[in-house]
């Protein structure tokens, strides 16, 4: 298989403790960790409060996938274990320093679903500049209604993309990066907004302020931390104009949710596209459902879920772990 690792196992142990997050349809191989841990546990449905039990004295490797591991439960990790390994690009959900002071490594995957989430972000895109959703939604059933509809828009917003312009907050990665460069083939401008300065082939580098008051389409591709942890909402969202729309394909937590259905919900924006929500699934009483009925679609964080992408997770996590015996860890983030 491409990407894969072809060294002997080391004879260590290895637990991934929520499997069924990546292999939800039994759709992957294994091989390529089985190639660099001769031991494996492979463990489904963890929560955190399972982990420990799910981690017996002797392993030395434990995979993730957006598992909460706080400071309580890296603290009594069993003091075999030396490496932790996110099966994914975010990893906010790891207490790093916590597992720094226990000198247990941990490393992420930043770079497996770049084409499959700057799909998503453009899919959102194609999709809200046509009204497809509502478009499809006027004409289910039968009946005289359903045959007008055929014959006018009824109101809902169809514009080209051409000339429109997308703003990138966070631009400079992999990901924001791959959505300018769909971007331009629709012939939209960019705008990124990110802590450098420097220029950026084919965007704009702009204040935060200037790319939100002057994207038809405003879309976020910065990491969750105690930085950006609900650092977008009202105060946002009022300087969007009234006709941009708000995408949401890095993590929910970035963006004030109630405050985001309110501007949904008023009209101060027209509409979004949330592919991460602050709680996923959202409780029974959120708002996002009535307002998914209305101008935002609501997707539940399909973006890296595509069979290819999570292939690729696993082999990436394979040369991770390869990378550390061999005394050279990649992708480390504490």
């Amino acid at each position: 298989m491409a990407g894969t690792t072809t060294t002997t196992a080391v004879a260590a142990s290895a637990s991934s403790l929520n499997t069924d997050k990546l292999n939800f349809d039994k759709s992957l191989s294994f091989e390529s960790l089985k190639r660099v841990v001769g031991e494996w546990n492979f463990h489904e449905g963890t929560k955190t409060g399972d982990a420990l039990s799910r981690i017996p004295e002797g392993t030395e490797v434990v995979v993730t996938k957006e598992m909460e591991l706080p400071a309580g439960v890296v603290a009594l990790l069993p003091s075999s274990v030396k490496l932790i390994c996110e099966a994914g690009t975010g990893y906010n959900n790891i207490d790093c320093e916590a597992a720094k002071q226990r000198g247990i490594t941990v490393c992420n995957v930043p770079e497996y679903s770049t084409d499959a989430v700057a799909s998503m972000v453009m899919t959102f895109v194609l999709s809200l500049s046509c009204s497809l959703i509502q478009q499809q939604r006027k004409l289910w059933g039968r009946g005289s209604e359903n045959r007008e509809a055929w014959a006018t828009l009824q109101g809902l917003r169809h514009f080209e993309l051409a000339g429109k312009t997308m703003g990138l907050i966070g631009g400079r990665g992999a990901i924001g990066s791959k959505v300018g460069e769909m971007a331009r083939v629709f012939g939209m401008k960019v705008l990124i907004s990110s802590r450098s300065d420097r220029p950026c082939p084919g965007a704009e580098v702009v204040s935060l302020d200037d790319l939100l008051e002057r994207s038809d389409f405003v879309s976020v591709h910065c990491p969750l931390n105690h930085e950006t942890r609900s650092s977008l909402g009202t105060k946002a969202f009022e300087r969007m104009k009234r006709s941009a729309y708000f995408i949401n394909t890095a993590r929910g937590g970035i963006v004030c949710e109630e405050e985001l259905c309110e501007a949904l919900d008023s009209g101060l924006i027209a509409g979004a596209g949330l592919d991460v929500q602050v709680d996923e699934p959202p409780a029974e009483s959120s708002r996002l459902y009535d307002l998914a009925q209305k101008n935002l679609i609501l997707t539940p964080h399909i973006g890296w879920q595509r069979r290819e992408s999570r292939q690729r997770l696993l082999d990436s996590v394979a040369r991770n772990i390869e990378g550390y015996f061999r005394g050279d860890p990649q992708n480390v983030v504490n």
